[in-house]
């Protein structure tokens, strides 16, 4: 491979520093980006002299605002579908790899972290937001679902919050990330860069308090018990339907509005991988299952068209093959939950990545 341009990586005192400098796409995960990234991972784990991990953005408006929607649309559409799968099963594989790092691993959260760059961050042990976080799951308004291991991640948050995440693509403030469990500490922007130095200077995790600020009073928290109310409910459309019996409640006829907005097909799916993830409460099988749907995506899903509508042309309305719940085959749910013809992805073996590294 190739050296990436994108990222920017090296060792700074004690900490292994990853830089993502795609800045002109806010930092969108290719997938040279995210070789590189393991590459440098696996380089460090037994570097003596890397005591913490740390993985940054570039510029002020994201970290990370997702995959490279634009490469995979265009996979897309030449019918390429091998290149994405081949992306996603990569992808996948450093998702594992972040979560099970054994040493301290900071991600710095800061502006928009989306998708991808979720899954490059709240993976990880120590996870940074601040004063400008935006962190969000939103595949299902492109015909995704929420991927990247955040169908485990949606599932570990408090109640049914992780189903409204997912349904809606609701953008958690740095208050809603801790409180979804999604982030771990608040440190204002004007103390990010000293927190840094503090870190390349002791390679001292615990230092980390030395910064940490409270981050205020979450949203969600205030609407978790309303957001239990409806979305505990077995089906997409009960959800909705309990939502719009509500008379002049904004907030509730706001969030069916917004469901109804994105691929139905996307948030059958999705609620059924949230669902499984908080029974099984395991990362592989969450990203084994993610896969299985994002693997067909192209194929079979309504990804193109969502992609058209949110990125290419920019026109916000998507016209979902699918219109109402009802009109999604049962066939082609079960097809988008099945093992696909390549295989289910790989699980991370640690041992082996220990031994390659030696």
């Amino acid at each position: 491979m190739e050296q990436c341009t994108d990222v920017q990586v090296k060792i700074d005192g004690a900490v292994g520093r990853i830089t993502l400098t795609r800045t002109n796409a806010l930092n969108a995960l290719s997938h040279d980006m995210a070789l590189a990234i393991e590459k440098a991972l696996i380089g460090w784990i037994n570097d003596s002299s890397v005591k913490i991990i740390l993985i940054e953005g570039d510029g002020d408006r994201a970290f990370c605002a997702g995959g490279d929607v634009n490469w995979l649309y265009n996979c897309g559409l030449d019918k390429n579908y091998a290149e994405p799968a081949q992306f996603w099963r990569d992808e996948y594989r450093l998702n594992e790899l972040i979560a099970s790092y054994q040493k301290p691993f900071f991600s710095f959260m800061h502006g928009l972290v989306m998708g991808g760059g979720v899954g490059i961050s709240a993976h990880c042990s120590h996870r940074i937001v601040t004063d400008s976080s935006m962190i969000a799951m939103p595949e299902c308004s492109i015909g995704l679902v929420p991927d990247v291991g955040g169908s485990l991640l949606l599932a570990n948050a408090p109640g049914y919050l992780g189903e409204y995440l997912a349904l809606t693509s609701y953008k958690m403030n740095a208050a809603d990330a801790i409180f979804c469990s999604f982030a771990d500490y608040f440190v204002s922007e004007a103390k990010l860069e000293d927190l840094k130095k503090a870190l390349v200077r002791t390679g001292d995790p615990d230092i980390v308090f030395d910064f940490v600020s409270d981050a205020g009073e979450s949203i969600l928290s205030e609407l978790q018990k309303d957001v239990d109310e409806h979305f505990c409910l077995d089906s997409v459309d009960e959800i909705c339907a309990s939502m719009l019996n509500i008379e002049n409640e904004s907030w509730s006829v706001k969030s069916a509005s917004q469901i109804q907005r994105n691929s139905v097909l996307s948030a059958i799916i999705a609620l059924n991988l949230i669902r499984k993830a908080r029974k099984h409460h395991n990362l592989y099988q969450a990203l084994a299952d993610e896969y299985r749907f994002v693997s067909r995506a192209l194929e079979h899903g309504e990804f193109l068209e969502g992609v058209r509508a949110a990125v290419i042309d920019k026109d916000r309305k998507p016209q979902w093959k699918y219109k109402t719940i009802s009109d999604v085959p049962a066939n082609l749910v079960s097809l988008m939950l099945s093992e696909p013809d390549d295989g289910d992805i790989d699980k991370l073996n640690l041992e082996t990545i220990l031994r390659t590294a030696l």
